[in-house]
Formats: structure tokens, sequence, C-alpha cells
């Protein structure tokens, strides 16, 4: 065993360089750290798994700087209409109306190969991270100070490498996981399935459907979702006595696609099957080996959410890594991990299990329930539900003891006026810890000053276009402002993640959140009831 004494190699390796990976890789390489990804395989899978994402996970890409290198493979998801067993709309899902609150459209989907590779070529810019590929992981030893990983090479030789903590983003079928000892627990759905994805020819595009649709048909469920460019996706249910293997096979697969196109219609690119599972570790640490991505959860595919989750997982973990590694807070912090995304994850997944349930529905007479029991909530119309109001907020962890308004809800991201042209917030605060304030409020000039109790968080007054505050930026659209109105409070402390920590109604409650801010950064217990005053040394 490498002696404890020694130098350590890495701050951190990253095991697995699949899109997870890959940004945890490239947010760690950001922030300084030396860290190490490994991966079995030699490059990017070349076919397409995930499809979708979403604005928040947009909005990390864009405080990346990938924005310009991903969007060629980027485009706003269509709506998503579900039809009933006489093939009525009962259903539709769309994204919220403009001004989009976090800046960006809010359901995008993408290609995965050419998106994957920018990931890893980002990840692989800073001169801090390595990516070693063709390289697989044989155990890890922990210690008091690190982990220890032996490690295979493509040419068969073994080595170690020492790493401060060790992150398994290895999939399902994660060896970190396993070596761990982190069991999984059943959130009870299991159902075969079979992705089958094609490019179109473009004179095959216009007979299909214009929007993405759910074909609740109780003979034989099929998702259908329109991609980037002429890529179009079946999801499609596997039937009692179907086998899997024979049902992937091309001739089988055109069969279940006649009634959409035919094999001189488009380019088979994959026909996978997959039993649809939904699992959820137990726990997500072992005292420095962390999960996340498929190694920590899986859930159905039914809204997309999938590997927005994964990157979820990194956005939430690295930040808080990045605190403990610079000493900031100690490891304790780590635990708030498991306690924010596992209970995210079931909610979330607990609402896909509910769709995926309603749209898998095999009896017909109960699917004709199911279609009644939607239209009525609708009031005989198709209910209109938009994706957004499905994403649950954070319910506990790193987040103010004082349940207070949006506590726990991703921060919006207004346009803030530039002469002529409009930036993002992200541009102008950057996304580390900051508080932002409503330029309106009278308190506004106090609470600016209040940055002083916490002096690596930045301060900065939002106020609507034409409002001629002083020291207050400019939003063009007054989405901000809607929010501090919708909830009723002036100023709000948000994570690196975009999370609202707590939220205040004036100066007073503004101060005692940025000293719980300090004080949970130094992990005094948040359930105390009383916070303790702490002096101000510094002036703004």
């Amino acid at each position: 065993m490498t002696d404890t004494a020694g130098a350590i190699d890495y701050d951190v390796l990253v095991v697995g360089f699949g899109p997870t990976g890959a940004v945890a890789a490239g947010l760690l390489g950001r922030l300084g750290h030396r860290t190490l990804v490994i991966d079995r395989l030699t490059d990017v899978y070349d076919k397409p798994r995930a499809i979708a994402l979403d604005h928040e996970i947009f909005r990390h890409f864009d405080n990346m700087g990938l924005t310009e290198a991903i969007s060629p493979h980027i485009e706003p998801f269509t709506a998503s209409e579900h039809f009933g067993v006489d093939g009525q709309l009962i259903r539709r899902i769309d994204m919220v109306a403009k001004p989009y609150p976090l800046g960006y459209t809010p359901s995008m989907v993408f290609s995965q190969p050419a998106v994957e590779a920018e990931l890893r070529r980002h990840a692989t810019s800073f001169s801090n991270v390595r990516a070693e590929l063709g390289v697989e992981l044989l155990d890890l030893v922990q210690t008091s100070d690190r982990v220890e990983a032996r490690l295979k090479d493509s040419d068969g030789r073994h080595r170690s490498v020492t790493a401060r903590y060790v992150l398994g983003c290895d999939g399902a079928s994660s060896t970190v996981r396993q070596i761990a000892g982190l069991a999984l627990e059943d959130l009870i759905f299991d159902e075969p399935w079979l992705v089958v994805d094609v490019r179109v020819n473009e004179s095959a595009l216009a007979r299909l459907p214009q929007c993405s649709a759910q074909f609740c048909n109780p003979a034989r469920p099929v998702s259908f979702l329109i991609g980037p460019k002429n890529h179009r996706r079946w999801e499609i249910m596997l039937l009692p006595g179907e086998d899997a293997r024979q049902m992937e096979r091309p001739d089988n697969v055109w069969k279940l696609l006649a009634p959409w196109l035919t094999p001189q219609d488009g380019e088979l690119w994959r026909a996978a099957s997959y039993r649809f599972h939904a699992l959820v570790a137990a726990d997500w640490r072992s005292g420095r080996i962390l999960i996340a991505g498929d190694a920590a959860h899986q859930q159905p595919p039914f809204i997309g959410q999938g590997m927005c989750q994964g990157l979820r997982d990194a956005t939430n973990l690295v930040w808080k890594l990045d605190h403990v590694l610079k000493g900031v807070s100690s490891g304790s912090l780590l635990d708030s991990y498991t306690v924010e995304r596992k209970q995210h994850v079931i909610e979330l997944t607990g609402k896909i299990k509910a769709i995926g349930q309603s749209i898998c529905e095999r009896d017909p007479a109960a699917a004709r329930r199911r279609d009644a029991h939607i239209l009525a909530e609708g009031g005989g119309k198709p209910l209109l539900l938009t994706r957004q109001e499905i994403i649950p907020p954070l319910r506990a962890g790193c987040l103010s003891h004082h349940e207070t308004p949006a506590r726990g809800t991703l921060f919006p991201q207004p346009r803030i006026a530039n002469g002529s042209t409009t930036r993002l917030l992200d541009e102008v605060t950057g996304p580390g810890w900051r508080v932002l304030i409503d330029g309106r409020s009278n308190d506004a000039a106090s609470m600016l000053a209040l940055r002083a109790v916490c002096p690596d968080v930045s301060a900065t007054a939002v106020a609507p276009a034409g409002a001629g505050l002083p020291n207050a930026l400019e939003e063009a659209e007054g989405v901000l402002a809607n929010w501090f109105d919708r909830h009723a409070v002036v100023a709000a402390v948000v994570r690196p993640d975009h999370y609202v920590f707590g939220t205040a109604r004036d100066a007073t409650e503004l101060g005692d959140l940025l000293r719980e801010v300090e004080l949970r950064r130094r992990d005094v217990p948040a359930e105390q009831d009383k916070i303790p005053d702490l002096k101000m040394e510094r002036t703004p």
C-alpha cells in the first residue's frame, strides 16, 4: 500500500468519461484541481443514448463556456402530445412561455456523440486534467487522507495512483459502487422496451408527426421523439413472450416501424433493447468515494431526464468538493450530496413512473378510464402541462433551515441590459455564491453593504429596465422583478449550482441568512434554533 505520508497524485480521480464524468472533470479543471479521469473505452460511443436536456443543464454548459461548441448539435424540444386508446389527444406537455426563466429554451434535444466529444475536449483543455482511456479500475483502498486506486492499462500493465477523492461516474454496472459497497434500492419499475433511432430521409420527414408523441395504445405503447435535424427516435414497449434480442433485428424493427416508415425512408442508426428500471443508491458516499449519474440512479426515460439527473449530480457535488479541497468546509459538507440528490431523484422518479405507468397501461378498460380522467382534469379538453412543473426543488441539505419562499428552487436568470444588447445574469455575476437583491427595495443599499458578512459572496442589485435606480443592473424583461414579487421577498442567497439557499424579506433577514451561510460552510449544525451574531470586521 502507498505510504500515507507520501504525496498524493491527484485531488480527484473520476472513473468514467461519459457526460457526467466529463462535466465533473471539466468543472474540477476550471476550479484548479488536479484531476485524473479514466474510462475503459477508448472513444466516445458513436450512437445516441441520451437525447434530451433542459435549461438547467444548458445553463451549466454556458457557464463552462461550451455554448458555441455544442449549439450546432442542439435544437428546441417540440411539444409532446399524448394520444389515448382511440387515437384522441388527451394531454399535451409543452415548455413554459417566454421570457424563459433561465434565459434559454427550457427543453432541448441533442446529438449525444457530438456533444459528449465537446465535453471531453473541454475537460482535457485544462492542464491540470489528465484523461487516460482504455484503463480499467480494479480496486480502491481508502486510508485517512486518500484513496489508492489499482488500475489496469490497455496493455495489461497494473499500477496504482492516489487521490484525495474518487468519483464514480462509471454507469449502471458501476465498479466504483460495487467496490464501495453502496447498495441499490428498487423503486419498482421494470419494463422491457426497444429503442430505435433512425436518420430519416428528407422526403419522409413530412409524413411523420410534427410533435413528439406518446401513443398510449394498450396493444403496444410507443413513444416518438423528434431529435436534431433528421434524427427520429421510437421507444417501443416489448410484449410478453417477445425475445428482446430477436426484436432488435432489422427485419423485426422495420415491421414495428411500419405505421410510420419503410426501410427505404431512412437509415437505421441504432436498435437496442433495454429494461427500463427505477433504482437509486441507498447512499451515494462511502468516505472518500462518491458516485454519480447512472452509478447512483436509473430511471425510466419518459420525460427525458436521465442524463440531466447525472449532470445535476456533477454540478451539485463539484462545488462541495471544491469547498472541501480548498479548506473552506470540512468533509462533512459532502454528506449533503446524498441528502439533496437522492430525495430529488426519488421524487422526480415517482413522477416519471406515474407518467410511465399511465403510458404503459395494457388493459383496454383501464386505459379508457385513464383517458377519461386526464381529459376531466383538463376540463374536458386535453390537459396542458409544462415540463418544468414536473422538476421538483431540493427539499433538504445545504439550504437555510428556515423554510423561506423559493428555498431549494432554481434561481432565474434574467437578461441584463448592456447598451443596445443584453447579457445573461451569470455572465455578469459569475456562478459562485451570490446575493441577488431587488433594486426597487428601500433596503437595497443596506443589503448590498451586508456582503461584508461573507466577503467571498458577491452582492448585486437588479431592477427593471428604465427604473433609473443607482447601483442596480437593469433587466430587460422583468423576469427577476416578477420572481421577487411572486415570492414576496427582496433578496435571495444563491449557491454555485444556482439553487436558492434561502430568501429574505428585508435587510435584517438577509443578514441572518448570510450569517447562516457562513456557519453552514463551517459545519455548524443547521438544526440549531438561534444563529449567533457574527461581527462584521470588513466594510464593503
